[in-house]
């Protein structure tokens, strides 16, 4: 009698520039389903997921090998902290003391700043094998790493469940108030990466009546999120991404040349992940939902990429090759007291849950109506 396949894998991943060791992790679903993470930025990175008619394709952006991630800071699959998205000018009050964080996109900071989460091995805290496999990531950032205060311990698990979903789930703690904001990173492509086509032809639906229209800087202007009805930015019905992307709007311009803003989910964080998103690839089939429980949605239609970064296969990544679809709390949240809070104080917990579901066209049926 054959040994049934094992649900979770690990192999290593290469070596960092400190010389520690990097490991892949891979977690099995159902018919092929399944995720590979990396401890090098607590990472996706591949994709596996079935078709309509069941052929597999990686439907991520990345590299073959470690190097790709260490030479270009593309933070794909990456895990973004200490705070997602930009803080303007690199800097903001906590407590009446000026935080400064390093500026890594024009003046403001981005994605962590300088060197963000993504640059970093994380441990491997835990797998867990079973019907539900999962891997928890962990790492301790310093106080004043990138000038954000107090030591911060954050742990990022990843599960695969029902075969098909992949669950993420962040926590952390501190040991002096700071500010927190985590997400995941991944590039889309429904298509798969092998032969990839402009996902201006995937439909999209975003859960939002309001998003933040953005100033030069790509910083939410003053005042408060403007309705998406009558404007490019309304994915209440579901629609193609390149559908208005050429439309003459000037939030569709500079500074974004495309989508690059937060969709706004609620007002605050919720207690259990809510439908966000959903994106279908007529040509395979494949659907994905986003389920979350923080209050923002950045949706990114991959504008910036421009062909200067080779990724699997040797492919030059290129202009809406992929989107994004980062849940978070509100961009610039730091500076902004009319947003939902991302201070976290010593004795809390952040907690940041959301869901990926995927199911191929035809039996969308069966799955729609399930909650996470």
């Amino acid at each position: 009698m054959s040994a049934a396949p094992a649900n979770l894998t690990r192999e290593p991943f290469g070596t960092a520039p400190d010389g520690r060791a990097v490991e892949r992790v891979t977690l099995h679903g159902a018919d092929g389903f399944a995720v590979s993470l990396i401890s090098y930025g607590a990472a996706v990175q591949r994709l596996l997921v079935p078709d309509s008619e069941g052929r597999l394709a990686d439907v991520v952006l990345g590299h073959d090998d470690l190097s790709g991630y260490i030479e270009s800071r593309d933070f794909f699959g990456a895990t973004i902290g200490r705070v997602a998205n930009r803080i303007a000018g690199g800097r903001f009050m906590l407590n009446g003391r000026t935080i400064r964080v390093e500026p890594n996109d024009g003046p403001n900071a981005l994605h962590g700043g300088g060197v963000g989460f993504d640059r970093y091995v994380w441990d491997i805290a835990e797998t867990e094998e079973g019907a539900s496999p999962a891997v928890t990531f962990r790492r301790r950032s310093p106080d004043g790493e990138e000038g954000f205060p107090g030591n911060l311990d954050v742990a990022v698990t990843y599960r695969v469940s029902d075969g098909f979903d992949l669950e993420i789930e962040f926590t952390a703690e501190t040991d002096m108030p700071t500010v927190v904001n985590l997400t995941n990173h991944s590039f889309f492509n429904l298509g798969g990466g092998e032969n990839l086509v402009p996902v201006y032809d995937h439909e999209l639906r975003i859960a939002a009546e309001h998003y933040s229209p953005v100033d030069s800087r790509a910083i939410p202007k003053k005042g408060a999120p403007e309705p998406v009805e009558g404007t490019p930015f309304d994915f209440r019905e579901a629609a193609p991404i390149g559908a208005l992307i050429r439309f003459d709007h000037p939030q569709l311009n500079k500074p974004a040349r495309g989508y690059d803003h937060n969709f706004v989910l609620a007002n605050d964080a919720r207690d259990v992940p809510a439908f966000a998103a959903r994106v279908r690839d007529s040509r395979s089939g494949r659907v994905m939902e986003l389920w979350t429980d923080r209050p923002g949605l950045q949706f990114y239609s991959g504008n910036f990429l421009d062909g200067s970064v080779r990724g699997k296969n040797g492919r030059a990544y290129r202009q809406a090759d992929a989107f994004c679809l980062e849940p978070q709390d509100w961009p610039d949240a730091p500076n902004r007291p009319d947003f939902p809070s991302v201070l976290l104080d010593p004795g809390q917990t952040y907690r940041h849950r959301s869901l990926l579901r995927f199911f191929s066209a035809a039996p969308a049926a069966s799955r729609d109506t399930r909650k996470p």
